[in-house]
């Protein structure tokens, strides 16, 4: 009897140990799961916008200044992407003003990005800037720096000046696009229909440099 009675509870005590690691091993794995769900989830808002804006107008300040002015139909900020961007991806006009408030350029193109951080604008489709003088130039791909106030591309550029047209390929200018170099002249085109295009090794006027 007695023997049977601590079988019994001997038995009752496997059940118990198998029934308590049968437990744990089943949170475990539950709590596995729920590790793989979230970890999925933080990814998924790595990869998602934290601002999605439509038909913006919008003003931005530089050290309580304001120095820009925004016009899109789409503005996404990822602020977990590495780095961290915006992106106007449906087209963008922006202007830059001045300390007076006087348009210094205005910039109009297919899509951008801003990298936020290194205060970078990417530039990109049919790239389109004016300057105070009424310069207008043309290009792809444009990269302005505000870090540095520079602008700059390695692709082919048009420049339309009042009494010409030049074009090249490679430029870089200050944020003003008032002085600025082509790095591989390609032509100059006059707007007189009696004057002759030609094509020199080297273009150089007041604004443009070599």
């Amino acid at each position: 009897m007695s023997i049977k009675k601590d079988g019994f509870y001997i038995n009752r005590r496997k059940n118990i140990t198998i029934a308590f690691g049968a437990m744990v091993m089943f949170l475990l794995l539950s709590c596995s799961g729920k590790d793989k769900v979230l970890g999925t989830a933080v990814t998924e808002r790595d990869s998602l916008p934290v601002m999605d804006t439509r038909g913006v107008t919008t003003l931005i300040s530089d050290s309580g200044i304001i120095r820009y002015r925004i016009k899109t139909d789409e503005w996404l900020v990822f602020d977990r992407k590495n780095p961290s961007y915006w992106a106007f991806e449906k087209g963008i006009y922006l202007e830059n003003f001045d300390s007076t408030f006087q348009v210094e350029a205005s910039i109009q193109s297919d899509t951008a990005y801003y990298y936020d951080k290194q205060k970078l604008w990417k530039l990109m489709g049919n790239v389109f800037i004016k300057n105070l003088r009424g310069e207008k130039f043309n290009t792809e791909l444009l990269y302005w720096d505000q870090e540095k106030e520079k602008v700059y591309s390695d692709r082919f550029i048009r420049i339309e000046q009042p009494d010409r047209i030049i074009t090249g390929r490679g430029f870089d200018s200050n944020q003003q696009m008032t002085i600025y170099k082509i790095h591989k002249p390609e032509g100059i085109f006059y707007v007189d229909e009696e004057a002759m295009a030609m094509t020199p090794d080297s273009v150089q006027t007041d604004s443009v440099k070599q």
